[in-house]
């Protein structure tokens, strides 16, 4: 056979291709799965914990409800700040523990809100995240452009957040709710096409499984902020 005939370039591109796109399928349906277990974990986490007296009153009537809160919020800058020295079975581990600990924060939904709109809501949140994430993995647009948008009106939601916890106002709620869902509606796309884009075929297994994992934390935290935001719109009070 001819390597310089045409044809055979062509055979031999359209081959490693081929072998290309079953990795990246693979590496996304990794990140998925991570992530889909994950949300599993948590949900299981909450559940228990917001439907059992002996847990969540010591922890939601306490001063202890403040470090229930705030230590999701640690877990992602630690992730942020070692994951590169970690080790793939280490990250994946610390992976399950922030979403257990986030299942920990998430209990007082249910002391909140009615189990029915509880899981309307979260079927609506699956339904945008899935929608948004498929147009991120399709789409032949460049998403960069918008991503430091999206992540300037992602502080600018913390940060109102934080203010609006000594204010409690319902008026700026509303608008933090809003722009947030937009925000991380939006972060879905970008996230998903960054993900798809940091795959290289000659990763190793190990950065191969780091990247996974920190792709579906990323994942992770925006369907769990639009599902959040979500029921103050969606979720019918006890």
């Amino acid at each position: 056979m001819n390597p310089t005939n045409p044809r055979y370039g062509y055979g031999a591109a359209a081959g490693s291709q081929a072998l290309f796109d079953e990795g990246l399928r693979r590496h996304m349906l990794r990140v998925y799965n991570y992530m889909g277990i994950g949300l599993v974990v948590t949900g299981i986490v909450a559940l228990i914990v917001g439907t059992t007296p002996a847990l969540y009153v010591p922890i939601f009537q306490s001063p202890l409800k403040w470090v229930v809160m705030l230590a999701p919020l640690a877990f992602v800058f630690f992730f942020s700040f070692r994951i590169q020295s970690m080790s793939a079975s280490t990250a994946q581990m610390m992976f399950w523990a922030f979403c257990a600990v986030m299942g920990l924060s998430l209990a007082s939904v249910f002391l909140v809100f009615t189990g029915t709109s509880i899981a309307r809501t979260f079927f609506i949140a699956a339904t945008m995240f899935g929608a948004t994430s498929l147009y991120g993995y399709t789409t032949k647009r460049d998403l960069s452009n918008i991503g430091s948008f999206l992540m300037m009106g992602l502080f600018g939601v913390i940060i109102a957040s934080i203010v609006n916890i000594f204010l409690g106002s319902s008026a700026l709620q509303f608008a933090i709710s809003v722009i947030g869902i937009v925000v991380f509606v939006g972060l879905t796309a970008w996230d998903t096409q960054n993900i798809k884009e940091q795959y290289a075929e000659n990763y190793d297994q190990e950065s191969q499984q780091k990247l996974a994992v920190f792709g579906a934390l990323s994942l992770y935290l925006n369907f769990v902020n639009i599902f959040q935001l979500l029921l103050n719109f969606t979720g019918e009070r006890e």
